[in-house]
């Protein structure tokens, strides 16, 4: 008899527990939904790669498949202002940007580092020379992160909150490439592994200046595991001869599945 009014007591409180965290989540999906969301960012957050442009978007690239566009589709907040843009850096961040952050901004989210640190250059150099020239091009561009990359983040995020005091503050991180450990036509495995470390830093360091500002990172290396190039289910592009501006940005699963999510939950 004791057992179950224990067993009922400790239901109860599972019970209320349960309602309490739902009832926080739903207030906390409803007060986003009532301010703005903004997105800011590279072409990560833009959608390069994923397709479906949006033509008035020009070379920025916006896409209706980038993960800005699929949140603000399932959330409706009370506006939505997508301004990332393909190439973008820190520079391109503040002077083109910003413009519609206000106080009734509720939600920010944004990717940005990876030009500022010359990812493009880093990738090129690496499809196209040896491997201790694609290793000493990642080791600039690390010792770059290391030494330059956080004013300009700080100088970033400090102009967000400036300008959006309210705002929750989603910094998105970048996935790791390459699946490891595996036979895969193209770089040399110590090629993948010098730029899956690579970035590794960038996302270590990006999290760090994100941490000072008491914004949220938002991390998918986690939801891109199994789905690196070289996994066989990638959703990333690689190499394409084509369209060389979509080599090495997540494609339209890549956005859904591995950039949505983490925006979901970190919003």
């Amino acid at each position: 008899m004791r057992r179950s009014r224990l067993t009922a007591y400790v239901s109860s409180l599972l019970l209320a527990a349960g309602i309490a965290l739902t009832g926080a989540a739903s207030a906390q999906a409803s007060e986003l939904a009532a301010g703005g969301y903004v997105a800011l960012g590279d072409s990560y957050s833009s959608g390069v790669g994923a397709g479906s442009y949006i033509s008035s978007s020009g070379s920025c690239d916006r896409s209706t498949k980038a993960y800005p566009y699929l949140w603000n589709a399932a959330h409706t907040p009370s506006s939505f202002d997508f301004t990332a843009c393909s190439g973008a850096t820190t520079d391109d961040v503040l002077a083109n940007q910003l413009g519609p952050l206000s106080s009734s901004t509720a939600l920010v989210s944004l990717t940005i580092g990876g030009n500022d640190a010359g990812f493009a250059d880093v990738m090129t150099t690496c499809v196209t020379s040896s491997d201790s020239t694609c290793i000493s091009r990642i080791n600039t561009a690390m010792a770059y992160v290391d030494t330059t990359l956080p004013g300009k983040l700080d100088n970033v995020y400090s102009t967000i909150r400036s300008k959006a005091p309210s705002a929750r503050v989603v910094v998105l991180g970048y996935p790791r490439f390459y699946k490891l450990g595996t036979y895969c036509l193209g770089l040399s495995e110590t090629k993948r592994s010098a730029i899956n470390d690579a970035a590794d830093h960038l996302d270590a360091a990006i999290a760090k200046v994100v941490a000072n500002h008491g914004f949220v990172f938002g991390d998918v290396r986690t939801t891109f595991t199994g789905h690196e190039i070289c996994s066989g289910s990638s959703w990333l592009h690689s190499v394409n001869w084509l369209n060389i501006g979509e080599s090495y940005h997540p494609t339209a699963a890549g956005q859904s599945g591995g950039y949505l999510p983490v925006l979901t939950n970190a919003a």
